[in-house]
C-alpha cells in the first residue's frame, strides 16, 4: 500500500515541518499517516506526545501493524520531554532529545520524529520557543532527519504563530508541504 504521507518525504531527510492542527481528527489523521509512512519505509519513528493521545494512536497502530513493526515506534511522553528540568528549558529539552536519538545515530538507523507541542497557557515566554525551534532546525539539518512539530491552531497568539513560521522552513497544509515565506534561516 502506498502511503501519500511518504510521497512528500521521499528523498528528503532534512525536513523541519510546522503543522497547525485544527482539531483532534485532523491531528490523528496526520500523525497516524506520518507513523505508517515511516514504518512502511523501514524507518524508526520517535513520537513525542501526551499519554492521552498515545493511547488512541497505539490502538490504531495495533489494529494495522505487526508486533515487529510496532517495535519501530519509540514513544516519549511530551510532559517528560518538554519539562524534564521542571520548566520549559531549551538546553534541557535539547539534551533529552539528543539522548533519545543518539542510539539511532550511533547505529546509522534512519528515523523520523513527530513532536506534539502543547501549552497549558499561551502566555509562555515565546522567545524561548523560538530559541528552541532554531536549535531544532539546526539539528534537523546536521543529523539529517524529518521532523514535524504539531501545534494546535486554536487560541494561537499571532506572536507565537509568527515565531513558528520564521523557524520552520516548511508548513504542512492539506497534505502538501509548502515553503514558509516567513522562514528565516539561522
Amino acid at each position: 500500500m502506498e502511503n501519500k504521507k511518504q510521497l512528500f518525504f521521499e528523498g528528503k531527510e532534512k525536513l523541519h515541518v510546522l503543522f497547525f492542527y485544527t482539531g483532534m481528527q485532523s491531528y490523528m489523521e496526520e500523525v497516524l499517516g506520518f507513523i505508517y509512512a515511516g514504518i512502511e519505509a523501514g524507518e524508526y519513528v520517535v513520537l513525542i506526545d501526551n499519554d492521552r493521545n498515545f493511547k488512541k494512536i497505539s490502538e490504531q497502530l495495533k489494529a494495522r501493524l505487526t508486533p515487529i513493526q510496532l517495535k519501530q515506534l519509540h514513544y516519549v511522553n511530551s510532559l517528560d520531554f518538554y519539562f524534564s528540568s521542571g520548566s520549559y528549558h531549551p538546553p534541557a529539552i535539547t539534551d533529552y532529545f539528543n539522548k533519545t536519538v543518539q542510539p539511532y545515530i550511533n547505529q546509522n538507523i534512519t528515523f523520523r520524529s513527530w513532536a506534539h507541542v502543547e501549552w497549558a497557557t499561551m502566555d509562555e515566554p515565546f522567545h524561548l520557543i523560538g530559541d528552541f525551534e532554531r536549535v531544532v532546525d539546526n539539528a534537523v539539518n546536521e543529523i539529517s532527519f524529518p521532523l514535524i512539530c504539531a501545534y494546535g491552531e486554536r487560541k494561537m497568539p499571532s506572536t507565537l504563530e509568527t515565531i513558528l513560521l520564521e523557524t520552520h522552513p516548511y508548513i504542512l497544509k492539506k497534505e502538501k508541504l509548502v515553503f514558509s515565506q516567513k522562514y528565516i534561516p539561522e
